[in-house]
């Protein structure tokens, strides 16, 4: 997997690149809160699921299936005054922040891969291109140089890209004059 820290800052910036700045605080932490929620299914490992289970690590909690939910349930909580197409832009934009955790998994170079498609099919999935080191599932073990590269390959493949996701959309909307609400 790559660390929750990751997970988070990306959830941030998406959130920036959509809402643009100052982006409001409500959508920056229920972005960074959806981005990193599908790991929430390591603490199945104390109880006893089987990493490779439907309901193990990279299985069901980082499917498509769930990120649907996820927006949708996150919308209609966090955001209960949106009505058509604003409440369905939202819950699309949090379907697609709570997927991006997959998305980054799915480039690591280790574990079993992302069941993408759980529970429909449970066969699980990598990129061919896996660019970013491994972060330990045991918070014990992200010490010291394996820290550190795993730190440094994160921030060249996955912070410095999304850095670049949300200048680009800044320059857009300073260009075009557009700006999204909370």
């Amino acid at each position: 997997m790559a660390s929750v820290f990751t997970h988070a800052f990306v959830g941030v910036a998406l959130a920036t690149a959509y809402a643009g700045t100052p982006t409001p605080r409500r959508l920056a932490l229920l972005a960074a809160c959806c981005a990193a929620l599908p790991d929430a299914d390591a603490l199945g490992f104390l109880c006893g699921v089987p990493y490779g289970s439907v309901l193990g690590h990279r299985g069901l909690s980082h499917s498509l299936l769930f990120a649907c939910l996820t927006g949708l349930a996150v919308t209609r909580l966090a955001y209960r005054e949106l009505r058509g197409r604003a409440f369905r832009g939202r819950a699309l934009f949090f379907t697609a922040v709570t997927a991006s955790h997959g998305v980054l998994d799915a480039l690591t170079s280790g574990g079993l891969g992302v069941a993408f498609f759980s529970p429909v099919g449970l066969r699980r999935y990598f990129f061919p291109w896996r660019p970013i080191a491994v972060s330990p599932l045991d918070p014990g073990r992200f010490v010291g140089r394996a820290a550190q590269r795993i730190l440094e390959s994160e921030l060249r493949w996955a912070w410095l890209p999304a850095i670049a996701v949300v200048l680009v959309s800044l320059a857009i909307r300073r260009l075009g004059g557009t700006k999204r609400g909370a």
